[in-house]
């Protein structure tokens, strides 16, 4: 794991990515300032000898990079904009890296204000879901100017595996839209497949294993197929935010003049999850609403 002593880094959003890569930041030797909505994810990291912030101003204020983790697209404008928001806290020279998924015309205009403020932006949304947040193994997409990416590489380093520089401010965002319209129509695809088995009367954890290595296997197939094998559906992505991540996909796609139609298709069916009751549970969980047996 790379160092990061010397150090002082903000974190907002300690959810179920959010507080295992503050951790992650923490063990590889940063001084880290967090922030949370609700109260318990900051005692429970101050337990474990983190600095805690009232607002996310003061979270920004004595750290010279600040990192949020957010749910959606107006969590993260709230974090930023609101009363005691991140441009009432930063100064010139700060770096803040969005981790969220988030609108890409908001990631633009959020770039803008800060850079007004002599301070840069990158937005670096993640995959890996809480397996890699908690292995520091996420794959990680930024958007940004050279200097800020090479300024932040020693934090990715410890929280990822792999970066990749997709492009200017946005291509991060676009390239995790990307992400979740190939990850909402796999785990479909499984579900499909695994609840067809299932009805024919063939045990669903052979087939699986029956396809690992042919031209069917994937990551999805491995641990979301094990999820769905075992109807074991602790949250490591929750099915609502896999749903909101594809609407956003295809409001970018409709901003852009193409259709999406798998994908509009793929987020009906999480309406369709979401609508009874499910919305809580994994992504993987989405097999309940093709089969709810």
């Amino acid at each position: 794991m790379a160092s990061l002593e010397g150090y002082t880094i903000g974190f907002i959003g300690l959810g179920l990515m959010g507080r295992p890569m503050a951790r992650n930041l923490k063990r590889a030797g940063a001084d880290m300032i967090v922030h949370n909505r609700s109260q318990a994810p900051m005692e429970e990291l101050a337990a474990e000898g983190m600095e805690t912030a009232a607002t996310p101003a003061d979270t920004a204020n004595p750290a010279k990079i600040v990192i949020t983790m957010l749910t959606d697209t107006p969590a993260v404008q709230a974090v930023f904009a609101g009363p005691n928001g991140i441009l009432n806290g930063i100064r010139p020279g700060d770096l803040v890296i969005d981790m969220s998924t988030t609108k890409v015309p908001v990631t633009r205009e959020l770039a803008t204000r800060l850079s007004a403020a002599g301070a840069s932006f990158i937005d670096a949304p993640v995959s890996g879901g809480t397996i890699g947040a908690e292995q520091g193994s996420l794959i990680i997409m930024a958007g940004g100017d050279d200097d800020a990416v090479e300024a932040a590489m020693p934090v990715f380093d410890v929280l990822g595996s792999r970066t990749t520089h997709v492009g200017n401010v946005g291509a991060g965002q676009v390239a995790k839209a990307a992400n979740q319209v190939i990850v909402g129509l796999t785990i479909g695809a499984v579900a499909e497949a695994l609840a067809l088995a299932r009805r024919a009367g063939v045990d669903p954890g052979k087939v699986r294993e029956a396809l690992t290595g042919g031209f069917a296997d994937s990551r999805i197939l491995d641990v979301h197929g094990l999820r769905m094998v075992e109807n074991s559906f602790t949250p490591g992505a929750r099915a609502t935010v896999q749903r909101k991540d594809m609407d956003q996909a295809l409001e970018l796609a409709a901003d852009l003049g193409i259709e999406l139609p798998a994908t509009a298709l793929g987020r009906d069916l999480y309406d369709k999850l979401i609508d009874a009751g499910h919305g809580d549970l994994d992504h993987a969980a989405l097999i309940k609403a093709i089969d709810p047996d």
